[in-house]
């Protein structure tokens, strides 16, 4: 008889309960469920901010309707004093807050990493250090050396205070979805490995500022590649030099002649990619355009003249020269 009576009562409170599916009043208030908490402890966290009053009858609520073991982590917002069923609707369907991250296009490591810090909330040194691991690499199978390369540059939506590596996961898993079958094929007719493409992809990269030049810059990197002629990308030695600078010197060029993202000292390509490209810059790499080129510089305005010889090559820059004083004039 007591036992019959105590399930009436907690029947009674649970279909007063199923009635109470109001959204709350005043401002929201973040509250964060950790991966694997228990429900309780998630039931007080909720009654501390005021979210719900009467933690454990909530709790006795979540069970009954079958609720309690099938909601999910993340940080969510809710009204104080919020009905039951709005609450547990909203932790089942995992409704968590959201936060944008753009990464752009030619992003590097440096650049990402306080990106991924600013949506998880991990330190940004943390982050860096985790991104230029060979060990994450592996962990995260792409190429390597470090994750350089494999953080695909989009628009996307992370869940607020997602773990570091759930970030991560999210980035390289859109990397490793530009690699169709198609791609691949492309690259095995090229004598190119993956690393090797999205290495000469990021240099193309930092170099157009036209996408359309893509393909013209690729085609000129893969003809000294062939020849044995140095890149001389002025992007790696940036890299090398781990600052950019608006007008690269050659005492710059020589204060890193050592490094081996210096190609003007060093023959073929580096180590491994100097940024994160597009998949522009990765189809340019494997579809560069049928050109003899072997040379280009910029204009003013971002495009580029390209020549076959280096007489040409000193006449395009000693005419864009000209060019820039009578503009500055």
């Amino acid at each position: 008889m007591r036992r019959t009576g105590r399930r009436l009562v907690l029947l009674t409170t649970a279909a007063a309960a199923l009635a109470c599916n109001g959204p709350g009043e005043g401002e929201p208030v973040r509250v964060r469920v950790p991966r694997g908490a228990p429900f309780a402890a998630v039931a007080e966290s909720l009654a501390v901010h005021d979210v719900i009053a009467r933690p454990r009858l909530f709790s006795i609520y979540a069970r009954l309707v079958d609720k309690a073991g099938r909601i999910k982590p993340g940080t969510y917002a809710f009204r104080p004093q919020s009905g039951w069923k709005t609450v547990l609707d909203e932790l089942v369907a995992g409704r968590v807050l959201t936060e944008r991250i753009v990464i752009p296009e030619g992003f590097n490591v440096g650049d990402v990493a306080p990106r991924i810090a600013a949506v998880s909330g991990a330190p940004t040194d943390s982050v860096l250090a985790l991104l230029v691991d060979s060990a994450t690499a592996a962990a995260f199978e792409v190429p390597g050396p470090t994750l350089e390369g494999y953080l695909y540059p989009a628009t996307y939506t992370i869940p607020v205070d997602a773990p570091v590596r759930d970030v991560i996961k999210t980035l390289v898993d859109t990397y490793r979805a530009v690699w169709t079958v198609e791609r691949r094929a492309l690259a095995e007719q090229r004598g190119m490995t993956e690393r090797e493409v999205v290495t000469l992809a990021a240099i193309v990269e930092k170099e157009a500022r036209q996408a359309a030049e893509m393909p013209t810059i690729a085609a000129v990197y893969h003809n000294r590649l062939r020849i044995g002629m140095p890149l001389q990308a002025d992007p790696t030695v940036q890299y090398a030099l781990g600052v950019h600078r608006e007008r690269l010197l050659y005492a710059s060029i020589d204060s890193v002649a050592d490094h081996p993202y210096n190609t003007y000292t060093r023959r073929g390509l580096p180590p491994g990619p100097i940024g994160n490209p597009s998949v522009r810059a990765i189809d340019a790499v494997l579809n560069p355009a049928d050109v003899g080129f072997l040379y280009f510089v910029a204009r003013p305005d971002g495009s580029h003249v390209f020549t076959r010889t280096l007489a040409e090559h000193n006449r395009a820059k000693a005419q864009i020269q000209r060019e820039r004083r009578q503009s500055r004039r």
